[in-house]
């Protein structure tokens, strides 16, 4: 399912450079209107008109379902049946109905009864010239009413001593703030890369040591991109942290991760031909994997790329992506799940789903969101650190334009 599924290709992960003039090309392709019409003023709509434009609206939404129902049909017709026989297809890959009274027994033996606990994270930050605080929090929580709540504040200063010399200590904050991103954004890209690795440890390690349910849901992958690159892969020592952690979860066996929005485009499309209370078995996680190899920047004699490929071989085989939908009019959604739990995983994944049929995305992941959102919010995190800037003299000096907009 990695290279092509019946014609249809996988998404290049490559980051190499586009020409522009292909760059246009691809563009007015896709868009169907010339990028001379669209940056010609006399095409635009005033706004005060823009009602007389959803005659366009209403046209390109008709036949973009049509055309996609004719997608759907081929896909069921002709890809459904080369699924077991794809690259990378675990033995049970394939298409499957689960039956209405599985699901219901799901409900009664497992959901509601605290058998499966879901867990998520929220990150905020706080963006000022002397300080950035970065707040991650990570929420667990089952339908039984149990619940647990993690949080950790990361302070970034550019100058943490002081230097002998003002002068000196003046040239070095200048220095360090010189590449930084713009202030308020919270969009400085080391920080944004940290705290994501951070998160996804903390949300998988936590689900790991602080859960007693049978059945452990995440949100995301198992092995994010996050866990295998970046902060993680400079050093043996550190990435075997994440992967330990990765390969907790396969020995565990009982564990189903659903992410909200994969860049999977082409797996999404399998799954929009699936009926209500389908799902379907596609590949290991090993192309993935071996994608994150050949882009991943893993620096020979650091050790690190040796234990990527180990961990290839011999633990990313043992996790598959599948896709399952619980309603006509709800998107599909992909799972990861431990290859020999697949099907039971999917049927926990869709059960929980089918208690919100009209988003189609398992509720307690939701759930788990939204104690973190209320818990760890950026309002009350925000409140939180003003204080502490009134406190110290300086309620306004450090508030960026957004935060005294309103």
């Amino acid at each position: 399912m990695d290279a092509t599924v019946d014609g249809m290709p996988a998404p290049d992960d490559s980051r190499g450079l586009v020409r522009p003039d292909k760059q246009v090309a691809d563009f007015e392709a896709a868009h169907g209107e010339p990028l001379a019409n669209v940056l010609n003023l006399d095409t635009w709509t005033p706004g005060e008109d823009l009602l007389s434009a959803y005659g366009r609206l209403e046209q390109e939404v008709a036949e973009a379902v049509a055309q996609q129902k004719d997608v759907r049909k081929v896909v069921r017709d002709r890809v459904f049946g080369r699924i077991a026989s794809g690259p990378a297809a675990p033995p049970n890959a394939g298409v499957y109905q689960a039956k209405r009274a599985d699901l219901e027994r799901i409900h009664k033996g497992l959901l509601f009864n605290g058998g499966v606990e879901a867990c998520d994270g929220t990150n905020v930050v706080h963006d000022t010239i002397p300080l950035t605080i970065t707040q991650i929090g990570v929420c667990l929580v089952a339908y039984n009413g149990r619940q647990g709540s993690w949080a950790h504040r990361l302070f970034r200063r550019d100058l943490r001593s002081r230097a002998a010399d003002p002068v000196d200590e003046a040239l070095a904050v200048l220095e360090r703030r010189q590449n930084r991103e713009a202030v308020g954004t919270g969009a400085d890209p080391m920080s944004e890369l940290a705290r994501r690795g951070i998160m996804a440890y903390a949300e998988r390690a936590i689900l790991k040591e602080k859960s007693t349910a049978q059945w452990r849901m995440g949100h995301g992958s198992p092995a994010p991109y996050e866990l295998l690159t970046n902060l993680w892969s400079s050093k043996k020592e550190r990435i075997r942290v994440a992967l330990d952690l990765i390969e907790w979860y396969v020995q565990y066996k009982r564990f189903v991760f659903v992410p909200s929005a994969p860049a999977k485009r082409h797996w999404l499309t399998i799954g929009d031909a699936l009926q209500p209370t389908e799902f379907a078995i596609l590949q290991t996680l090993q192309p993935e994997v071996e994608r994150y190899l050949d882009t991943g920047g893993y620096r020979d004699g650091s050790g690190v790329k040796p234990e990527i490929e180990s961990f290839c071989r011999e633990v990313a085989p043992k996790i598959v992506v599948g896709l399952f939908r619980v309603w006509e009019g709800a998107p599909p959604y992909l799972f990861y799940a431990h290859v020999d739990q697949a099907e039971m995983a999917a049927h926990i994944a869709m059960a929980d789903a089918m208690l919100q049929e009209h988003r189609g995305f398992p509720m307690l992941i939701d759930l788990a969101d939204t104690v973190c959102g209320t818990v760890f919010g950026q309002d009350s995190f925000n409140s939180s650190v003003q204080l502490a800037y009134t406190d110290a003299g300086e309620p306004f000096r450090y508030l960026g334009e957004r935060d005294t907009r309103y």
